[in-house]
């Protein structure tokens, strides 16, 4: 039920000066809620009959204005709510008009939401976002519309346009997980009813293909630590490579990032920058070799990928993307070198780290064998979840 709302002259309230003031009534399921309008007016000014103004009021043009625009506020905010198909009390619907909301399309969602990755440094994930903002403005025209516009005929139909693109699977996963997360957004935001989500009927997880296995064997791990370089870089692609693997597969982001002061009692403490999560490892004995073999007191970086002349974001992250090209390089052609089954990357430490662990007993609840896109949840949970002593159990068991 729809509230109605009116403004009437109160009188059951008399001030001093013997006016009644001019009341907001918002009625709704049989209860009357009251807002003053600020004003009062003389009785013998006001037309009970009609609910409005005389000819002879004084400032009778302002006060009709002043009428028109709170209900033109009124009224919009019920249009706003009934949008959004959210119910309200006359109690909600004025407090809702004394703290506005704007109801915001899914353009404002995206924009607001790739401003603050972009503040938050998380400069990656803010381009995905735009990318799939551009891919959704390409398919729809424009993004002027509400999240409720959103429903499974809607995605049914990006996803068709998606796979005329030609897409790859993984490729149109990712544009619909972001998505359902700038959805997610709307909803916690209140731009959407919860009962609206159409990702309950929709499931994004069939849009996965199964990912090539990328971790490697004990035996196979050891030959790449025994490998001997041809070259001082591909030297330091190798023992990128060894400290990822070591240190619980810390991806080549982190690793840039880490500084002396990462080091305390022992142990390798940072806040991992795709999810802000804070880590604490204990460090491997063979890593506090690394550590020293690439200290340089002029450098608070533990390697030689940033420098202090890296000084803006914009800096450090084309420095990391054009080392972490490099880096892959190498690795590629060691991994041919030795005969390696899979292709050699930095990523391939990190799923090699749980893997092994598995292989060698550590319990299923402690980590798990399938990474695949999952991978960094699965490897962050278990980074999170176990106290130190057990860590450097586990530890033992990757040489």
């Amino acid at each position: 039920m729809n509230a109605t709302v009116n403004v009437l002259c109160y009188k059951s309230k008399t001030l001093s000066n013997g006016e009644h003031p001019l009341m907001i009534c918002v009625s709704k399921n049989g209860k009357r809620t009251y807002k003053s309008l600020g004003v009062s007016v003389n009785p013998l000014h006001w037309d009970f009959k009609k609910n409005k103004p005389k000819r002879n009021c004084p400032n009778k043009k302002q006060i009709e204005n002043l009428i028109a625009e709170k209900l033109k506020t009124f009224n919009q905010t019920i249009l706003e709510l009934n949008s959004k198909q959210k119910d309200y009390t006359s109690d909600s619907l004025v407090d809702k008009v004394e703290k506005p909301f704007k109801l915001k399309t899914v353009n404002d969602i995206f924009l607001e939401q790739i401003e603050f990755l972009k503040i938050s440094k998380r400069k990656r994930y803010a381009e995905s976002c735009k990318t799939v903002h551009n891919s959704m403005i390409e398919f729809n025209t424009h993004l002027n519309i509400y999240f409720s516009d959103i429903d499974t005929i809607w995605l049914k139909k990006y996803e068709a346009w998606l796979r005329n693109k030609n897409l790859a699977e993984n490729t149109i996963g990712i544009r619909f997980r972001t998505l359902r997360m700038m959805y997610n957004v709307a909803i916690e935001e209140e731009c959407v009813n919860p009962d609206m989500y159409p990702f309950r009927s929709y499931k994004v997880s069939k849009l996965q293909e199964e990912t090539a296995k990328r971790a490697l064997t004990k035996s196979n791990i050891k030959r790449i630590i025994n490998y001997e370089a041809s070259n001082e870089r591909e030297q330091l692609s190798l023992d990128i490579f060894i400290f990822s693997y070591l240190m619980g597969g810390i991806n080549f982001v982190d690793i840039a990032s880490l500084i002396k002061d990462n080091i305390v009692n022992n142990q390798l403490v940072y806040t991992r920058k795709k999810t802000n999560k804070l880590i604490k490892l204990p460090i491997h004995p063979t890593v506090y070799e690394l550590i020293e073999k690439y200290h340089n007191p002029e450098n608070p970086y533990l390697f030689p990928i940033l420098f202090l002349y890296h000084k803006t974001e914009q800096q450090k992250a084309n420095r990391v993307h054009k080392i972490i090209g490099k880096t892959n390089k190498d690795l590629k052609a060691i991994g041919e070198a030795l005969n390696l089954p899979i292709k050699l990357t930095t990523y391939v430490a990190r799923h090699s780290f749980a893997t092994v662990l598995k292989r060698s007993g550590v319990k299923t609840s402690v980590i798990s064998e399938s990474l695949g896109h999952s991978s960094e949840k699965v490897t962050q949970y278990y980074l999170d979840s176990f106290e130190n002593d057990k860590l450097k159990e586990t530890i033992n068991y990757l040489l």
